[in-house]
């Protein structure tokens, strides 16, 4: 069962082991921003700690994200993560959401940034009353997965660049795996890494992850696994 700490009086994170999932509560509505790895029962959990009406926003679709989507008939996830979501298993109808729009849940509204790179639809959501950035996988300190056919280097790089666009609207960054908070300067280091990643000039070695060979770059601020000819021009 996930551990549920309390950030606010309107704010929970739940850490399911190596990932975590948060609960935002407005004075309308509340929102879980993803359904953990292994909380089937995360709608459950969640209705345990506030009686508004919930509702779900995915960050994007990879499994250690979903598990707890089941329980609701319709959720809030970028259009361009429904293979994916789908792939995994994912059940349930998809409310699309896309750059700019946004989810008011009562005095605290949730705008929707897209970041595709580590997943086509990944996205970020910014919570600027409270001034704090939902970054999912893309924004970490722990190991950034970018192996596979749906990642994307350049438009990793893309995204972040696009993240520093929102800077000023939020002072710390809420992400799904490695530390909690982490700090906006963050962004920089990860740009910096990425384009030494792809433009051949960083040092890593393979590793086995999950039965695959995979190249790994260990940063003091962040990993990445990567696809072994990533390390190529």
């Amino acid at each position: 069962m996930a551990k549920m700490i309390k950030v606010n009086e309107d704010t929970y994170r739940f850490e399911d082991e190596g990932v975590r999932f948060f609960l935002f509560c407005g004075t309308k509505k509340a929102a879980l921003i993803d359904t953990g790895m292994k909380t089937p029962d995360a709608r459950r959990i969640a209705e345990e700690l506030t009686d508004l009406p919930l509702i779900l926003i995915n960050t994007h679709a990879d499994p250690d994200h979903i598990s707890g989507n089941s329980a609701f008939e319709e959720f809030y996830m970028n259009p361009a993560e429904s293979d994916n979501y789908r792939e995994h298993g994912g059940q349930g109808k998809i409310i699309p959401v896309r750059e700019g729009n946004e989810i008011d849940l009562g005095g605290r509204t949730l705008l929707i940034i897209d970041i595709p790179g580590h997943t086509p639809g990944s996205i970020a959501i910014l919570d600027e009353k409270n001034r704090v950035l939902i970054s999912g996988d893309t924004v970490q300190d722990g190991n950034i997965f970018m192996f596979g056919s749906r990642r994307d280097m350049d438009l990793f790089i893309e995204s972040l660049r696009h993240l520093k666009e929102y800077a000023g609207r939020y002072d710390e960054i809420y992400p799904m795996h490695g530390s909690f908070p982490v700090k906006a300067d963050l962004i920089d280091k990860l740009i910096s890494g990425a384009s030494e990643i792809r433009n051949g000039k960083a040092s890593g070695s393979t590793v086995d992850l999950f039965g695959k060979d995979v190249f790994y770059y260990k940063y003091p601020y962040a990993g990445f696994l990567c696809d072994i000819d990533e390390k190529k021009e």
